[in-house]
């Protein structure tokens, strides 16, 4: 699963946050999470109103851009980009999956002459007007390699392009709690007694990069989608958003701090999940962090009947990388593990354990569980 919190998030099997692998905060548009609207509903709303359809569809689009026409034209029509960029070879254009991606998401635009002729393609393939996508094009952008923005750019170098939170964010991720950065973080993961996740609990102290912070977003995402979020409890802020998309397995919280932030002051927000059964024992929780940590404490605690009979710690330099400086921790007595990282660096730290012979939940302790994927 995953978490996030200043661009970190944890991930467990059965379920992650993302600052779960955990996420960041800027002022945020009190809006629903931009995916698939068809797939999105609150599974809780503290304050406001519930997120409606036609609020996920705006956010999701991006009124009158290029790229938000050419999502939703790929939206309605179920084209993926491989099948579009396919079609368009079959017309004798060649462009690539990457390539429609940066249009799509307003990375880059169409400016060459086969990119124009490749747009005008795309109107016929996405049964537009002719002319409704090329005349959203802006002027021409300088040529060179151009620095995305620091919360964006550090994020994607830490969770690669096209990941479940930019996906989960939406237009939101491009400056995704860019007014705040974690200095702590503290994250508490409960395994039943089948050896499923069935919560996660986490305080984060915050400090304002700039006055007038006063929100975070926390993107926690699951492994399994049989696990889904059934209760959520927030002890430090008010709850103002809380989104689950089922097509990314994902749980979005847009937590405010109930007031607005002098530069450098610090706030604490803590919030509690429990998560519904799921089907497949978990096997590892990770926590991404895009910014330094000046600490950051993980425990997991296993039900005693479903003891791991290995649980080591370690490190991946970006989600999809080898884990590294694995290390084995030792279980105590009260059935948990803990990792203390102090002066915590940019990247993906997890915890991940494995079970003897058996089956979680049904074997004696320290044999319980089939779970042996790594972290």
């Amino acid at each position: 699963m995953s978490s996030d919190t200043d661009t970190d998030e944890a991930h467990a099997t059965g379920a992650h946050a993302t600052n779960p692998r955990a996420t960041e905060a800027q002022p945020a548009p009190a809006q629903a999470v931009p995916a698939r609207a068809t797939e999105a509903h609150a599974t809780a709303a503290r304050t406001g109103e519930a997120i409606t359809t036609s609020a996920l569809h705006a956010a999701a689009t991006g009124a009158d851009t290029f790229p938000g026409v050419l999502r939703e034209a790929l939206n309605r029509r179920g084209l993926s980009l491989e099948r579009v960029s396919e079609r368009l070879r079959v017309r004798g254009i060649t462009i690539s999956q990457a390539t429609l991606s940066s249009w799509q998401r307003g990375r880059s635009q169409p400016e060459r002459a086969r990119s124009l002729q490749a747009v005008d393609v795309l109107e016929e393939i996405l049964e537009l007007p002719a002319g409704a996508l090329r005349s959203l094009l802006g002027p021409r952008r300088p040529r060179g390699r151009t620095t995305p923005p620091d919360a964006e750019g550090a994020a994607l170098q830490i969770l690669g392009e096209d990941s479940v939170v930019e996906k989960a964010l939406g237009a939101r991720f491009r400056h995704f709690n860019q007014e705040t950065s974690s200095l702590m973080v503290h994250d508490i993961v409960r395994v039943g007694e089948s050896g499923t996740l069935s919560g996660i609990s986490t305080t984060n102290v915050l400090r304002a990069k700039r006055a007038g912070a006063d929100r975070a977003i926390f993107v926690l995402s699951f492994d399994d989608e049989a696990a889904e979020p059934v209760d959520i409890k927030v002890t430090c802020g008010r709850l103002a958003e809380a989104t689950y998309l089922k097509g990314l397995k994902s749980l979005v919280l847009e937590i405010h701090f109930g007031r607005e932030l002098a530069k450098l002051d610090t706030t604490v927000v803590s919030y509690a999940v429990e998560v519904s059964p799921s089907e497949t024992p978990a096997t590892h929780y990770e926590r991404w962090s895009r910014t330094n940590l000046h600490e950051y404490l993980q425990q997991v605690f296993f039900h005693p009947g479903a003891l791991p009979a290995d649980c080591h710690r370690y490190v991946r330099d970006k989600v999809g990388d080898p884990p590294r400086g694995r290390r084995r921790i030792p279980l105590s007595d009260a059935h948990d593990v803990h990792v203390l990282t102090s002066r915590c660096k940019p990247g993906v730290h997890g915890v991940a354990w494995e079970y003897g012979t058996g089956t979680a939940g049904t074997a004696g302790p320290g044999t319980s569980g089939t779970g042996d994927r790594p972290g």
